[in-house]
């Protein structure tokens, strides 16, 4: 059985690791505190543990899924969606908009929506909203047929 000893010790892990210096980091931090949470909720405290693991794996992903250049043009561009995007929040059509309008390539774009697990029923408002915005066929086409 694991102890709550062990969960706070990786808590405490990772944060010595990561040092927040990075949005990497960060993620990692959220994502593995969050993953404790619901882990220890869920199944006590393997389950904490297990969580932990998990969303500092997820966490980790999505930090470094985009590179500097893009971090600083979404950052200087819509905060609010950076900090969705950090912290791996699912992403509106908004969200998707700021990304296009930050120049973050189409592939990072549908790899954000696949990470954060975003799903989207557009109707003709939103479609004709993000094709407005400078959204690509591409994207919208993706959110329309793959989520």
């Amino acid at each position: 059985m694991i102890k709550k000893s062990s969960i706070l010790i990786l808590a405490v892990g990772t944060a010595l690791v990561t040092g927040c210096e990075s949005k990497t980091g960060t993620g990692i931090l959220v994502g593995g505190a969050s993953g404790a949470a619901i882990g220890g909720i869920v199944g006590g405290g393997q389950g904490a543990l297990i969580g932990g693991a998990a969303g500092v794996i997820a966490g980790g992903l999505i930090g470094a899924y985009l590179d500097n250049q893009d971090q600083r043009n979404l950052k200087e561009q819509s905060p609010q969606t950076y900090r969705r995007v950090d912290n791996g929040e699912k992403l509106s059509v908004n969200d998707v908009i700021n990304l296009s309008k930050a120049r973050v390539d189409d592939d990072k774009i549908i790899g954000l929506i696949q990470k954060t697990n975003s799903h989207y029923t557009l109707n003709s408002y939103q479609i004709d909203k993000l094709r407005d915005a400078g959204v690509s066929e591409r994207v919208i086409n993706y959110m329309m047929y793959n989520t």
